[in-house]
C-alpha cells in the first residue's frame, strides 16, 4: 500500500520536490601481490581466518593467464582476458626498435594501457562515482584522457616490505572513504610476491611475510571499525597469481640449444620468467620454430596462430609470431643467465601453484560460505553490481560470484544499513526502494513544498 502510494504521489509532486537517493555502500578492493592460494596453511593466520568466518572465502582463484602483476591485475579490473585488454606483460616493449622498458616505467606509458578496455575507475567515474587507487598496477596511467580520481603512485626503488607504510596506506584510504566521500578504492600491496621470488614460496621469510599480511588485515577491519565504516563498506581481499619454487637442475638455456642462433632473431623478450616472445626475421620463422620446438622436454614452443586457445592470450597485435614458455618451475634463460630468483611466476595459470586467493566480507556478503574456484575474470562484474554500475564489455559473468551475495528479500537478513542489494545500496532494490523513500519523503512534509 504504502509503494503504491509512493508511486502515485511521485507522479504528481511539483517538479521542485527531489526524491531522495538511496545509500551506497562503498567498496575497497585489496591485492597482495603474489598470495597463493595455500599460503594460509603453514602459517598461523588469525585475521583471514575471522575475515572468512564472517564473509565469503573461495578454495582458490584461478588467475588468467600469462601470469605476471600487471596484466592479471587488469584482468581484474576490466573482467577481460589478456588477449582482449593488451596488457599482455609487465614490460612495454617495440618489437621495431628492439626497447623494453621495466615494470616501474611501464606503469606510466598512457598507450600501454589505453587499449579501449576500460578499468573500473573510470568507469564508476563516468557514472557519477568517485574512485581512488593507491599503488594498484595501472593506476598512473589515463584512460581516454581520464584518470583515477585520487591516487597515490609508487615511487622508484619503492620498499614493498615496510609494514609501517602498509599500515600508513590504510589510513590515507579510509581518509579518503571518510573525509572526501570516495566509493571505491583499490589498494596494493607488493608482498608476499617480492619475499617469494627472492627466498622462495616454502622459506622461513615468506612465511614470516604471510603473519605480517594477516597483521595488517587485521589492522585494516580494525580501521574499518573506527572510521564507522563496517556496516557500509565492503571488503574484498584478492591477488594476482601464485608463486612456484624454481628448478635449478637441467634449465631452459635458449643460448645452449645447438643450431639456435640469437642472429636469426630480429626481437626477443626473455629472462622474464617462464615465458618468451620471439620475432623471427624474415624467413627464418620456419627454423626457429623447429629447432626450439623439441630443444628441451619442459619447453612448450608456439605459433601464434597455434597457441593454445585456453589460455585466451594470443589474439592481440602485440603477440610475437613465436610463443615460449616453461612447464611449472623452469624458467626460460635467453642469452646469458640473469635470473636467480628462488621463486617465480608466469606458469600456466592451470598449475596449482599459480591459483590464489579471494576473500570477501562485508553488508553484501554472506557469512562463512566458502565458494568452489573461480576465474579472475569474473571479479570485475562482482565490483560493478557491488557498485551499482553498468559494466562496459567483459569476458566474465556475474552468475558465477553471485550466490556470494546475501538475498535482499530474504526475511532474515540484517536490516538495511547492514544488508545491501545486489547493488550495494541497501536491502531493497532500488526500482522498490526509490519510489518508498520519495513516498516517505512527501508523506513527511515535501507534498506541502517544505523540502
Amino acid at each position: 500500500m504504502l509503494l503504491a502510494l509512493g508511486l502515485l504521489w511521485a507522479a504528481l509532486a511539483p517538479a521542485r520536490c527531489l526524491p531522495l537517493q538511496p545509500t551506497r555502500d562503498k567498496l575497497l578492493l585489496v591485492s597482495f601481490d603474489g598470495f597463493r592460494w595455500d599460503y594460509d596453511q603453514d602459517v598461523d593466520t588469525p585475521n583471514l581466518d575471522t575475515m572468512a568466518a564472517q564473509g565469503v572465502k573461495a578454495k582458490y582463484m584461478t588467475p588468467a593467464f600469462v601470469t605476471l602483476t600487471s596484466p592479471c591485475h587488469f584482468t581484474l579490473l576490466t573482467g577481460r582476458y589478456l588477449e582482449n585488454h593488451g596488457v599482455i606483460h609487465n614490460m612495454w616493449f617495440d618489437t621495431k626498435t628492439g626497447l623494453r622498458m621495466p615494470y616501474s616505467i611501464t606503469q606510466g606509458i598512457n598507450s600501454w594501457w589505453d587499449n579501449g578496455s576500460l578499468p573500473i575507475w573510470i568507469t564508476a567515474q563516468r557514472q557519477g562515482l568517485k574512485t581512488g587507487s593507491i599503488h594498484f598496477p595501472g593506476t598512473k596511467a589515463k584512460y581516454q584522457g581520464e584518470e583515477v580520481y585520487k591516487k597515490l603512485v609508487e615511487p622508484l626503488l619503492f620498499n614493498y616490505s615496510n609494514e609501517t607504510n602498509w599500515r600508513e596506506s590504510i589510513d590515507t584510504a579510509m581518509e579518503w572513504f571518510t573525509a572526501e566521500n570516495l566509493d571505491f578504492i583499490t589498494l596494493y600491496f607488493g608482498e608476499p610476491d617480492s619475499s617469494g621470488h627472492k627466498f622462495g614460496p616454502e622459506s622461513t621469510q615468506r612465511k614470516t611475510m604471510i603473519q605480517q599480511v594477516d597483521r595488517t588485515v587485521g589492522y585494516l577491519r580494525q580501521r574499518i571499525r573506527e572510521s564507522g565504516l563496517e556496516g557500509k563498506l565492503n571488503l574484498i581481499i584478492t591477488s594476482d597469481h601464485g608463486m612456484e619454487t624454481v628448478i635449478k637442475t637441467n634449465e631452459i638455456h635458449l643460448g645452449n640449444f645447438s643450431n639456435f642462433s640469437f642472429q636469426d632473431l630480429d626481437f626477443e623478450l626473455l629472462d622474464y620468467g617462464p615465458s618468451g616472445l620471439l620475432v623471427p626475421k624474415e624467413g627464418k620463422l620456419e627454423h626457429v620454430y623447429s629447432v626450439l620446438k623439441n630443444a628441451h622436454p619442459k619447453l612448450h614452443v608456439h605459433k601464434k596462430e597455434e597457441f593454445p586457445k585456453r589460455f585466451h592470450y594470443a589474439n592481440h597485435s602485440r603477440i610475437t609470431p613465436l610463443l615460449l614458455y616453461g612447464d611449472p618451475g623452469y624458467v626460460i634463460h635467453g642469452r646469458y643467465k640473469v635470473q636467480f630468483n628462488k621463486g617465480e611466476h608466469g606458469f600456466d595459470n592451470e598449475a596449482m601453484n599459480m591459483k590464489t586467493i579471494f576473500r570477501a566480507v562485508g553488508p553484501a556478503f554472506k557469512t562463512g560460505l566458502v565458494v568452489e574456484p573461480f576465474e579472475s575474470v569474473n571479479v570485475y562484474a562482482l565490483l560493478c553490481e557491488l557498485l551499482g554500475i553498468s559494466p562496459e564489455p567483459h569476458d566474465g559473468s556475474l552468475e558465477v560470484t553471485k550466490p556470494m551475495l546475501r538475498d535482499p528479500t530474504d526475511p532474515t537478513a540484517p536490516s538495511e544499513t547492514t544488508t545491501p542489494g545486489g547493488n550495494g545500496s541497501g536491502s531493497l532494490h532500488p526500482a522498490i526502494k526509490l519510489p518508498l523513500m520519495l513516498g516517505l519523503a512527501l508523506v513527511l512534509g515535501c507534498w506541502g513544498g517544505v523540502f
